[in-house]
């Protein structure tokens, strides 16, 4: 597997794992406060700063433009089209004008990070995803939008 594919893997990777998270969402979910950190809304917009900046700079721009939360449908949908923006550099053969190490331990890390958090948000709420093996999952590259495979159960 070569760079790209392994970007666009984990562009994937965070797609059906943030999906995960954020689909079927209580509608009180959004603004759920837990211990008094940031509300899940807060999160997924702060998520799709972060890709937004990563794909800025993969076009050798360095454009951190934090954006003010919107609504969870907004902001879901904001998420999977910067994964989509993203995902279609990296499939364009465009030029990657960041170091790419940079890339992956600065915005797209953090970005996993925050799926993270919004995981363990749901179970807080009172609204848990169900377990299932990530390894198994049918995780595609180039399947960044919302239709995403169903879970796979482990055996």
């Amino acid at each position: 597997m070569n760079e790209r594919d392994l970007l666009r893997h984990l562009l994937a990777t965070l797609a059906y794992r943030g999906g995960k998270c954020v689909r079927g969402a209580p509608e009180s979910f959004a603004q759920f406060q837990g211990s008094g950190g940031k509300t899940p809304l807060a999160i997924l917009a702060h998520m799709g700063d972060l890709l937004e900046w990563a794909v800025s700079l993969c076009q050798g721009q360095k454009r951190w433009n934090p954006a003010v939360p919107q609504g969870w449908d907004q902001e879901e949908a904001r998420f999977y089209r910067a994964l989509e923006q993203l995902d279609q550099h990296f499939a364009s053969g465009a030029a990657i004008q960041v170091d790419v190490a940079r890339l992956l331990q600065g915005p797209l890390a953090d970005a996993l990070t925050h799926v993270g958090q919004l995981a363990m948000l749901r179970r807080l709420a009172g609204a848990p995803l169900q377990g299932e093996s990530y390894f198994a999952a049918e995780v595609t590259a180039g399947r960044v939008g919302p239709d995403q495979a169903p879970p796979r159960r482990p055996l």
